[in-house]
């Protein structure tokens, strides 16, 4: 009995290296990743992307792709206070997700109605900048975990900088500059209210939703949009992202 209580230590013992060396890689490999992810963040606080995911996945056709890059100080207010009303009115509020919305799309879902989306801004923007479109659980789980690590990296007002310039407003046209340029045929600080929340009608799918031949469905939502963009100038809200 003792013989062979002896000869199992070392086969323990085998077994508890590997375990050890499986643990230390694996930490090993989850402090890289985080590393990795604010690396990939963190820059985008003072440098403008030129170019995003999407547009690399970009199957449009356009050749080459529309993207005009518009700084904060001449976007005018009209875009981002649309995008906001349309998108995500909690924006300023939450930490990267609207848990009230969330549990809405639950509960309509448990109903036995559609399981509505309630991706914020920031979530949008990471999907844009580093994703995909897919539905995986895996693309599901890196989006939240880099909206957490925009949240913490960039502040509100750049988050919505980014955003509206990167953002698919057509096939193979991406941000305001250069949607307004191709559909109004002005600059996005000269976007009116109506060409702003014409434009944030579209978001859903912009490439079936079309702001140059707006279905009634676009219209319905572009003049919800507008109400919306009243109201939160009568608050002024922008303001708060500046805060």
């Amino acid at each position: 009995m003792a013989a062979k209580r002896k000869a199992k230590k070392p086969v323990d013992s085998r077994a508890r290296r590997i375990l050890r060396r499986a643990l230390r890689w694996t930490a090993i490999a989850v402090a890289a990743f985080v590393v990795l992810s604010f690396l990939a963040v963190l820059p985008l606080r003072w440098i403008d992307p030129p170019t995003t995911s999407f547009m690399l996945r970009d199957k449009s056709g356009r050749d080459p792709l529309l993207h005009e890059w518009v700084d904060w100080d001449r976007l005018g207010s009209a875009m981002p206070l649309a995008v906001v009303a349309s998108e995500d009115q909690r924006f300023a509020d939450h930490f990267g997700f609207d848990v009230g919305q969330i549990r809405k799309s639950i509960d309509t879902a448990q109903r036995g109605g559609r399981l509505r989306g309630a991706s914020t801004i920031t979530q949008q923007l990471v999907k844009n900048l580093y994703l995909s479109s897919s539905r995986s659980m895996v693309r599901k789980g890196l989006e939240a975990w880099l909206t957490l690590v925009a949240e913490l990296c960039l502040p509100k007002r750049r988050i919505l900088e980014l955003y509206v310039n990167v953002a698919e407003l057509g096939p193979g046209i991406y941000g305001v500059g250069a949607a307004g340029r191709y559909y109004f045929g002005k600059t996005a600080a000269g976007l009116s209210d109506a060409d702003a929340a014409l434009l944030a009608a579209t978001l859903p799918n912009p490439v079936r939703l079309r702001a140059d031949s707006p279905t009634p469905y676009v219209r319905e939502r572009q003049a919800w949009i507008l109400g919306q963009m009243r109201r939160l100038r009568r608050e002024d809200w922008l303001r708060r992202v500046d805060d």
